[in-house]
């Protein structure tokens, strides 16, 4: 939470001159309701399990061609069965990291502008969280700082990566 997934997501998109999408997005359009009515009516598991249907769903458009940015939501990629679906489609991933402490500013400003984070209850809660989820983050095919950097330097650095990863490779 708070890494700048979206934020970062779609100036990449746009670098690249592909389509962004945040996985959220279609989990509320596949199930009529936001991810917070999800999480307050139906639980987390209910939700991992539509989030985990819509990836499937992405993953499945990719194969038929085109390419895409995929903004997952924080806990999506440490879910055992999210992770093998990544792992099989050989997809590049990306862990953009920050402070925990950068990363609660982050969330506060955007819960006072209006964003609702199910999971966002305390600081406490935050940070156990962020340590909880590292391990399965680090897991992800690259580890990029996004720690008092611009949107900007974060995205170039991410399609280089990207440019010099596909060298000879399908990405």
């Amino acid at each position: 939470m708070g890494a700048g997934k979206s934020t970062v997501g779609q100036a990449l998109a746009k670098r690249l001159q592909w389509r962004f999408e945040d996985l959220d997005d279609r989990i509320e359009r596949r199930e009529a309701r936001t991810v917070p009515e999800i999480f307050r009516t139906a639980g987390e598991q209910n939700f991992r399990r539509a989030e985990r249907d819509a990836l499937n769903e992405v993953l499945g458009e990719l194969r038929n061609g085109g390419a895409r940015v995929v903004a997952l939501g924080g806990g999506a990629f440490v879910q055992p069965a999210i992770a093998a679906l990544l792992a099989a489609a050989r997809v590049p991933t990306m862990f953009l990291d920050a402070p925990v402490e950068q990363l609660w500013q982050r969330c506060e400003i955007e819960a006072r502008q209006g964003t609702v984070r199910p999971l966002l209850t305390s600081k406490t809660r935050f940070c156990e969280l962020y340590q909880a989820r590292r391990h399965g983050y680090l897991q992800a095919t690259a580890r990029i700082q996004t720690g008092g950097r611009s949107v900007r330097a974060v995205a170039e650095e991410i399609a280089l990566f990207l440019k010099k990863k596909s060298r000879g490779k399908k990405v």
